[in-house]
């Protein structure tokens, strides 16, 4: 695959991300998606600001229209659009646990989760834990047919073992690959390979 298109798609996924962050979701050396990236920049491709990236509207519409192309091997994969629709069956799943994280029910009442029930907050995480593990033959079929997939799966169970050992901001924090954060990202990534939409 084309360097500049997977740097591109990485910032795409990330939409205003560092070299760095591009490089750890798509494989690439850092050293290799700055120097892409001072390309990108210099052609109008991508827009910069703070040291964090983003494509032009130019670019993003010449990306989606490199997809179709560059993907169209796996496109025709059976094995993996069979995982892609599993993982949407249990998107659905991770939906809800991320919701009970984020709320709590008090006098009847959906409330917003201040985290001080630390038993219900450890409740969830275990529930995020069986999850996981429900996931992972879901995950692996994905990375049989894209192998770097695993980097999300590696980022995925650093970010669940990281609040399994009390550090909760590891569940769904925004500003760090959090478990939400990656899995969302890993969402994108999927999306965009097959031409799909996001479910509402």
């Amino acid at each position: 695959m084309n360097e500049l298109h997977l740097v591109l798609h990485g910032v795409a996924i990330k939409k205003h991300g560092s070299a760095q962050a591009v490089a750890d979701i798509t494989g690439l050396k850092e050293e290799t998606v700055a120097e892409l990236l001072k390309q990108a920049l210099e052609k109008g491709r991508v827009a910069e600001a703070n040291s964090a990236y983003m494509l032009t509207p130019a670019a993003r519409m010449a990306l989606d229209g490199e997809y179709s192309r560059v993907y169209a091997e796996l496109r025709g994969d059976a094995s993996f659009a069979a995982a892609y629709d599993i993982f949407e069956a249990v998107n659905r799943d991770l939906k809800q646990v991320m919701t009970n994280w984020q709320t709590v029910e008090i006098a009847g009442k959906c409330v917003a989760n201040d985290h001080a029930d630390k038993d219900y907050d450890a409740a969830i995480i275990d529930r995020l834990g069986d999850f996981h593990e429900r996931a992972e033959d879901m995950l692996d079929s994905l990375i049989a047919a894209l192998p770097r997939i695993s980097i999300y799966k590696d980022k995925l169970l650093s970010a669940l073992e990281k609040a399994e050992d009390g550090e909760a901001e590891w569940v769904s924090a925004v500003k760090i690959d959090s478990y939400h954060t990656v899995w969302f990202e890993l969402h994108e990534d999927l999306l965009r390979i097959l031409g799909r939409q996001r479910e509402e």
